[in-house]
């Protein structure tokens, strides 16, 4: 199995999965985010405990694209500063467009950067970034 066919299989399971699609008990903030470009929408939920993030979760509908980087995206900051969330949005975003190409730069991103290569399908790359933009409004809103 190549790593192509692993990054797959990862996204499939994480749209898959239900484990990040769920109500929070009293969020701090929900924050909708919409692809007008496919009709993807999130829902984003997060609950802020000072300067971090205590939990997140979703809501919502759309492609397997949109929904596996969501719910990886809350994998990966939940515990997390705000700061700390921020640059992982700002990796994310930065890895898409391929202005960051080192792997030992994108370990940060654990399990995301299985969408390294998602800039060959132009079409998806909203599909992406939808819930890392959903998730700097919500944080920005919330200072």
């Amino acid at each position: 199995m190549n790593l192509n066919d692993i990054y797959t299989e990862l996204i499939m399971e994480h749209n898959k999965s239900s484990r990040n699609r769920r109500h929070l008990d009293k969020p701090s903030i929900i924050e909708l985010g919409h692809n007008p470009s496919c009709g993807d929408e999130i829902a984003l939920e997060v609950k802020f405990n000072g300067n971090s993030i205590e939990d997140a979760s979703f809501t919502g509908c759309g492609c397997a694209i949109s929904q596996s980087s969501t719910s990886i995206m809350i994998d990966l900051i939940k515990g997390k500063s705000k700061e700390e969330a921020l640059e992982l949005v700002e990796k994310f975003i930065s890895m898409i467009k391929k202005e960051i190409t080192s792997e030992e730069e994108l370990e940060e991103l654990e399990d995301a950067i299985a969408f390294k290569n998602i800039s060959n399908m132009p079409a998806r790359v909203k599909c992406a970034v939808l819930a890392w933009h959903t998730l700097k409004e919500s944080i920005n809103k919330n200072e």
